[in-house]
C-alpha cells in the first residue's frame, strides 16, 4: 500500500494519540490534512483520514469561537512575566526538564516549552533560529495557548484532554502553526494530581515519529517525581487534613501522611461535615444530599459505616456525625481569600467547579454560591488576566456575563467574535414559547 493510500480512510492508526504511522510520507499525509482542515473550516464536517481526537478538539475549538486565521494574546510580559513564573510550581523543575529536553530541543533545532494549567506559556527555550521563527505566530513565553483560545495544539489539547497529545502539521487548528509539529504531556501536582501545566516540544516534521511522545511523557513524569521529592505529603501548615474537592469528582483527602481517594457519594459527605464542624444530624444529612424523599436512613448509615472504614479509626463520629478534628477544604481557602478581598488569590486556588456532576441539593447550592462568588468579583474588578482564564477555562467558555467585562477589559478581534457568537446564541429563538434566554 502506498502512503497516501494509507490515509485514504480505509486504514486507521494503530495507536490514535500518534499522528505518523512508521513509514508513512508525512508531506503525503500533511497535504490530506490540510484538504480536511479546509472542509472542516467550510462546511463543518471531517473527512475520515483526521484521527478522532483531532477530529473532537477541531469542533471543541469551533464552539469555543477560534477563527482559524487567529493569533495568540500575550497576557503576561516583563515583570508581570517573571514574578508569575518564579511562583509557579512548575519553576522548580525546570531544571530537571531543561537536563533532559533542552539539549534534544537546542540540537534538533526545536523548541522546549512549559505551559500553565491555563494553557499560558511559561518558558519558550531552544534553538534560536526555531525560536524567532515560532515569535511570528506568538509562541513566546506569556502567550495564551489554550485549546478555547488557539484551537488544536499539543499544549492546550494535552491540558484539555488531561494526557499526553502529538498534533502534527495541518492538524493544528489555526493555520499559521500548520507547518509545526509538536508533542505534550501534562504534569500534575504529585500529592493533588491536578493539572499543574504541560511540557511540549515543538518542531517541524521529525517530531511525528512515535519517540517524541514517548520521550515529553517520560519528561513530564520525571518533572512530577522531582516535584514528589522536593515536596513529600505532608499536611497542612495548621496541621489539619486537607480535602480537595474543586474541579474534581471524587474528592482527595491528604490525613496523616495518607492519601484518601474517595468516592463521589463519600466526597459529598466530606464536604458537608468538614463545613459543620458541629455535626450534622441523620436527618439533616439525608436533606443535603439526596432529592429523593424515599432514600431511607438505613442507606444512609451503611454509606457512613463505609466511610469510617475508608478514613480508618477516629476520624468520623456519630450521633451526630461528625468530624473528629479540622479539615482544611479547598472549598474555604477560597471562600477565605475572597472575603478578605484577594481576588488573584482566589483565582489562583479556584481549579474548577465543586464536585461538578453531583445532584446532592446541598453540595449543588454550595458550588453554585462558591462560583457566583467568584465570578462576580471578577466581573468587579475588571482584571483582564483573571476574566480571560475564566472565559477560556471548560466552566467559563459560555459565561456570557464574564465575556462582556473581557470585552470590556481586553477588546481583541478573538474575544469579540466570541461575544457576538454568544449573543447570537442568546437572542436565536428558542422553538417554544415562553422559554427566556
Amino acid at each position: 500500500m502506498s502512503p497516501a493510500a494509507s490515509f485514504s480512510g480505509e486504514a486507521e492508526l494503530t495507536d490514535p494519540w500518534v499522528a505518523l504511522e512508521p513509514g508513512a510520507d508525512p508531506a503525503e499525509h500533511a497535504r490530506v490534512l490540510r484538504r480536511a482542515h479546509e472542509t472542516f473550516t467550510a462546511v463543518g464536517t471531517v473527512p475520515r483520514p483526521v484521527r478522532s481526537v483531532v477530529a473532537e478538539s477541531w469542533r471543541r475549538s469551533a464552539r469555543a469561537g477560534v477563527g482559524p486565521d487567529g493569533t495568540a494574546d500575550v497576557d503576561l510580559v516583563d515583570g508581570e512575566l517573571g514574578a508569575y513564573r518564579a511562583e509557579h510550581p512548575l519553576a522548580r523543575v525546570m531544571p530537571v526538564v531543561r537536563e533532559l529536553l533542552g539539549t534534544f530541543a537546542s540540537d534538533g533545532e526545536h523548541l522546549l516549552a512549559v505551559c500553565d494549567a491555563n494553557g499560558r506559556l511559561l518558558w519558550v527555550e531552544g534553538h534560536p533560529t526555531t525560536r524567532r521563527r515560532a515569535q511570528r505566530m506568538n509562541f513566546v513565553p506569556g502567550a495564551r495557548w489554550a485549546e478555547t483560545a488557539m484551537g488544536t495544539n499539543a499544549p492546550g489539547t494535552a491540558i484539555a484532554l488531561n494526557r499526553p497529545v502529538q498534533v502534527f502539521a495541518a492538524e493544528h487548528f489555526i493555520r499559521q502553526v500548520q507547518p509545526w509539529t509538536c508533542a505534550a504531556a501534562p504534569v500534575h501536582d504529585p500529592r493533588t494530581g491536578r493539572v499543574l501545566g504541560a511540557i511540549d516540544i515543538t518542531g517541524g516534521n521529525g517530531l511525528a515519529h512515535p519517540h517524541s511522545l514517548g520521550f515529553v511523557q517520560a519528561v513530564a513524569r520525571a518533572a512530577e517525581s522531582h516535584l514528589a521529592l522536593l515536596a513529600p505529603p505532608v499536611q497542612s501548615a495548621t496541621g489539619a487534613p486537607e480535602l480537595s474537592v474543586l474541579g474534581r469528582d471524587e474528592a482527595l483527602l491528604l490525613a496523616h501522611g495518607r492519601k484518601i481517594r474517595l468516592s463521589r457519594r463519600h466526597s459529598e459527605i466530606l464536604v458537608l461535615l468538614a463545613r459543620h464542624p458541629e455535626g450534622l444530624t441523620g436527618d439533616e444529612l439525608l436533606c443535603a444530599l439526596y432529592e429523593d424523599e424515599s432514600v431511607t436512613p438505613v442507606t444512609l448509615r451503611a454509606e457512613l459505616a463505609r466511610l469510617r472504614r475508608v478514613l480508618g479509626p477516629g476520624l468520623l463520629e456519630s450521633r451526630p456525625y461528625r468530624l473528629t478534628t479540622p479539615v482544611e477544604c479547598d472549598v474555604a481557602v477560597v471562600e477565605r481569600r475572597l472575603e478578605s478581598g484577594a481576588v488573584t488569590s482566589a483565582a489562583a486556588a479556584y481549579p474548577g467547579p465543586l464536585l461538578p456532576t453531583s445532584q446532592a441539593p446541598a453540595v449543588v447550592r454550595l458550588r453554585q454560591r462558591l462560583a457566583d462568588g467568584l465570578r462576580t468579583a471578577l466581573i468587579t474588578g475588571g482584571d483582564p488576566d483573571l476574566l480571560a482564564a475564566w472565559a477560556h477555562a471548560p466552566w467559563g467558555e459560555d459565561d456570557i456575563g464574564v465575556w462582556r467585562a473581557l470585552a470590556a477589559a481586553r477588546p481583541t478581534a478573538a474575544v469579540r467574535a466570541r461575544l457576538t457568537a454568544l449573543e447570537s446564541e442568546l437572542s436565536a429563538p428558542r422553538g417554544w414559547e415562553g422559554c427566556g434566554p
